[in-house]
């Protein structure tokens, strides 16, 4: 009686081996046949965005012109600055984290919010700057002629943040992020045979409420639930 006990309890345990190899077996077909996971796909990308700290897909130049004038003694003394200078639109990457890129499973469409674009301070082109006008007789016995120099640079830097800062190069800078951006998530997961599509939009930007963005976990919740 004991031998067949045991050896009703040595098939049992062959049962069971056998059943969780077949289970084992299942889930790697299972996963096989799923394929590659977008969620993770997606996290990679991110973690290579991140690692790129400030990205800056678009530049623009502007031309600031500024005239100003000085009086003293009786006397005046006008100089007009013709001053180009050329801006850089970034975007801080770094501040992307996962709980920014959602995954809708459903429309297989992957949801980008990246943080507002940034706008370098303009880099002067020194030799193309010109001066027109002359100081006169003031400039002789002032400092007439450095006042307006520095007076008609101030206003000129101001000018050409203003101009960056203009609707038109500020939707250009976020076109071109977005496609870069875009690109960034997409190519791997086509790489990966995944037919998904990517949309980016910015931090600071209106959406409609109905929108994915408000109806989707982000890859940050769904790595959480995982583990």
């Amino acid at each position: 009686m004991k031998f067949l006990g045991k050896f009703a309890g040595a098939l049992a345990l062959i049962a069971l081996f056998i059943l969780a190899l077949f289970w084992g077996i299942g889930a790697l077909v299972e996963h096989k046949l799923a394929g590659p996971d977008p969620v993770t796909i997606a996290s990679g990308s991110l973690q290579g965005l991140r690692e790129q700290n400030r990205l800056s897909a678009f530049a623009a130049r502007f031309v600031a012109v500024s005239t100003s004038t000085q009086s003293q003694y009786g006397l005046t003394s006008k100089k007009t600055l013709i001053m180009p200078g050329t801006v850089d639109y970034r975007v801080d990457m770094a501040k992307l984290t996962a709980r920014d890129v959602t995954w809708d499973a459903k429309s297989r469409t992957l949801g980008v919010v990246l943080p507002p674009i940034e706008v370098s301070p303009p880099q002067i082109d020194l030799t193309q700057i010109r001066e027109y006008g002359e100081g006169g007789l003031l400039s002789a016995i002032s400092d007439a002629d450095a006042k307006l120099q520095a007076a008609n640079r101030a206003a000129g830097q101001r000018e050409l943040i203003r101009q960056a800062h203009e609707p038109v190069p500020m939707k250009l800078a976020r076109d071109a992020t977005r496609r870069a951006v875009e690109r960034s998530f997409a190519l791997p997961l086509r790489a990966a045979g995944l037919d998904a599509t990517v949309k980016v939009r910015f931090a600071d930007e209106a959406h409609d409420a109905s929108e994915l963005w408000d109806t989707t976990r982000s890859i940050a919740e769904v790595l959480d639930n995982r583990g």
